[in-house]
């Protein structure tokens, strides 16, 4: 019989680390709030409440959808990689695991990941360790596509940046002054520049391996990256990857939809295009790794890319904290339906092959 047991954390370290990513959500609230008057704040109010139109409503529900066939498209993503394991799970056990994790997230970074694998073992005799190692592809995975997307979004956006106003007593923009310090060449192959800083970085790597080896601290960090590699290239021996890729693309997809038509329920958003919208949904993820689930920083991050296509400031706040809203809503309401409707299934062995006898 497999070992099951994890290893306990300390809940010193626990509490200390859920106080430090609330606090660092609480510490973006203020710093997206410090600068602004009243005027402003009431202006932040005034945009919220300029959602007041049947249609917008209508369009948020749509972008909630959205977010929740994103995680239908996860769910079949994780069956998929559990199956060839010798397990066949109910789908619906799947995708409440899913929103149980997300939910759980909320109140503790990382704990919906065990909770996620806690609860498939107890409903569907997954094996804990089998199921993380599934979790553990699929963030590989998600990373990849993340980096992938940020490349794109800075290919698509270099030119708008260049002309963002960073002075506004003299008009000065990022073009002109990086022209000014003779670093125009940088914005005009800002692209190029940085897929040759990567490379250059991975061959010093190289070359130096024998020197950083020898610190436990830079074999920590190659580890991990190690893992992440690992768990993308076992995609390979899926039998059928192609729908691993397939569902993979649908999620993302979702996701972007869902952040697009957010878009066309907040009035002063609806001239963006779709490049507005992408780079929203790229940065904006940025949030969800810094502080408890987003709080504080996904406005601010949203704000900040909304500055770049010519949105006010606060009502691009105004903006990150519907979208805020929206998700948070999302990931509470059905968190809380799937422990609900799951209390209703009964336990049942989902293994397809039966598990060796011990000698």
């Amino acid at each position: 019989m497999e070992n099951t047991q994890v290893k306990k954390r300390n809940p010193i370290f626990t509490i200390l680390r859920f106080i430090l990513f609330v606090g660092l959500g609480v510490f973006f609230i203020w710093l997206s709030l410090r600068d602004l008057s009243k005027e402003d704040m009431r202006a932040i109010w005034d945009s919220m409440g300029s959602i007041n139109h049947l249609s917008c409503w209508l369009l948020l529900i749509s972008a909630a959808i959205m977010a929740i066939l994103a995680d239908v498209a996860r769910a079949v993503r994780a069956k998929i990689l559990i199956e060839p394991l010798g397990y066949k799970p109910r789908f619906s056990m799947v995708f409440y695991s899913v929103m149980i994790c997300y939910l759980a997230n909320l109140a503790l970074p990382r704990l919906g990941e065990i909770l996620r694998c806690s609860f498939l073992q107890r409903f569907e005799n997954v094996p804990f360790q089998k199921s993380l190692g599934t979790v553990l592809t699929e963030r590989a995975v998600d990373i990849l596509c993340w980096l992938a997307l940020i490349l794109v979004v800075i290919g698509m956006n270099t030119g708008m940046l260049s002309n963002v106003i960073i002075d506004h007593e003299t008009q000065t923009s990022v073009g002109m002054w990086m022209e000014q310090k003779g670093l125009s060449i940088l914005g005009n192959y800002f692209i190029y520049i940085l897929i040759g800083t990567i490379v250059l970085i991975w061959l010093l790597l190289r070359l130096t391996r024998r020197w950083w080896s020898k610190y436990a601290w830079c074999m920590k960090i190659r580890n991990f990256f190690v893992g992440l590699w690992q768990g993308i290239i076992s995609i390979k021996d899926l039998p059928h990857p192609g729908r691993y890729i397939f569902w993979t693309v649908v999620m993302w997809i979702c996701y972007y939809l869902g952040t697009y038509l957010c878009f066309f329920a907040i009035p002063y958003l609806h001239g963006l295009g779709p490049g507005a919208a992408l780079a929203v949904l790229t940065f904006g993820t940025i949030a969800f790794m810094i502080s408890q689930g987003g709080l504080g920083s996904y406005p601010l991050i949203t704000a900040g890319i909304l500055l770049m296509y010519g949105v006010n400031y606060t009502h691009g706040l105004a903006a990150g904290w519907i979208g805020w809203i929206l998700q948070t809503a999302v990931a509470l309401l059905v968190g809380f339906a799937s422990l609900f409707l799951s209390s209703f299934y009964k336990k049942q062995d989902s293994s397809i092959v039966k598990p060796e006898t011990e000698s």
